[in-house]
């Protein structure tokens, strides 16, 4: 009788125990701002993502009185967030290639998953690349050592592999929104390659050389708001922008180690007022440019506090302004916020 005293007491203050969602990303005066003040913000240091802890989800009684028997369950963790992206409605997605899975962090609904092939699929064996593809409702992900795009719907269902046997190396990809075209930057290959929404291939672009329109081990591609595709040329130490036709290219940036110049570019994004984002994972930094390639403003530094990067490799910009960053060495994600010139 005593026993079933304290079981009952013990489950009365687990219910007591039950919490609601903690706030996401506080707001905090101390948020590092770029460019430094007095000049007006345009950059905000918004919070991190490093466990499924830092959703700050609510606790029932329930799990609380699991929490008192059995200690706080597992953290699950990044080890190398390497691309990522968003699917416009509060899902986060976080290609981890050492872990070889994607992290799924739900914002809204405040829950972390893992999504990954099934034992009877072929495994992931080295993913880098990841994009949404809001046409045909579906995460792909570029696989550069199976030479492979695996394909998943909206609930982390493996759909099956595309483009299998035609990709060298994929690594980056992006996909327009209204045509579900995938483009795939091919490290292998030095090639921007086209596919169809099925995986069938209509268009290369490229060869190995540093002339305009040629690349040496292409990383990363991402699309503007008016269809123009930029490609992160690493080894030319530039990225290129391409027509939405693909058949005129201009190059922005070259080696240097001043603002507007390159030692390794790889992530790329765009925001909605067509600026474009380049991480420079050895400068451990993001600069900023215009669609005619001039540099406008960087922001991050080397470190592990907010705003500083060690090894940043992949940034995805949302339809809510947020920029978000695989911090790849600091095993995190940095979150970041655009904030447009206010229009007199």
């Amino acid at each position: 009788m005593r026993r079933t005293c304290i079981i009952l007491n013990a489950v009365l203050l687990a219910a007591g125990c039950a919490g609601k969602p903690g706030e996401l990303f506080p707001p905090s005066a101390d948020a590092p701002v770029w460019p430094a003040p007095p000049a007006p913000a345009r950059i905000r240091y918004v919070g991190q993502l490093a466990t499924d802890a830092d959703l700050k989800p609510g606790r029932s009684g329930l799990e609380g009185f699991g929490q008192a028997l059995f200690g706080r369950k597992e953290r699950h963790g990044m080890v190398s967030p390497y691309a990522l992206c968003t699917d416009g409605g509060g899902r986060l997605f976080v290609v981890d290639s050492h872990a070889q899975l994607i992290h799924v962090f739900d914002l809204d609904a405040r829950r972390y998953a893992q999504w990954k092939p099934g034992k009877k699929d072929p495994p992931f064996r080295q993913p880098v690349g990841i994009a949404y593809d809001a046409a045909g409702k579906r995460v792909l992900v570029a696989d550069s050592v199976a030479g492979t795009l695996f394909a998943f719907d909206v609930r982390g269902v493996f759909l099956g592999e595309i483009a299998a046997g035609r990709l060298d190396r994929p690594c980056g990809i992006a996909v327009h929104p209204a045509t579900g075209r995938i483009y795939v930057a091919d490290v292998g290959s030095h090639q921007l390659v086209v596919l169809s929404s099925g995986g069938e291939e209509l268009q290369r672009v490229g060869r190995r050389g540093a002339g305009i329109g040629e690349f040496n081990y292409p990383t990363a591609v991402a699309l503007d708001n008016l269809g123009r595709v930029y490609v992160s040329d690493s080894l030319n130490f530039r990225v290129q922008q391409f027509s939405p036709d693909l058949r005129t290219a201009k190059q922005i940036g070259s080696k240097g180690d001043l603002p507007g110049y390159f030692s390794q570019p790889k992530g790329l994004a765009t925001d909605r007022d067509g600026h474009l984002y380049v991480i420079d994972s050895q400068f451990e930094t993001v600069q900023v440019f215009n669609p005619e390639g001039q540099v406008l403003m960087d922001f991050g530094s080397e470190g592990r506090g907010p705003g500083e990067f060690w090894l940043p490799t992949g940034i995805c910009i949302d339809s809510n302004n947020r920029i978000w960053i695989a911090d790849s060495y600091n095993q995190r994600v940095q979150v970041f916020e655009y904030q447009p010139e206010v229009q007199p």
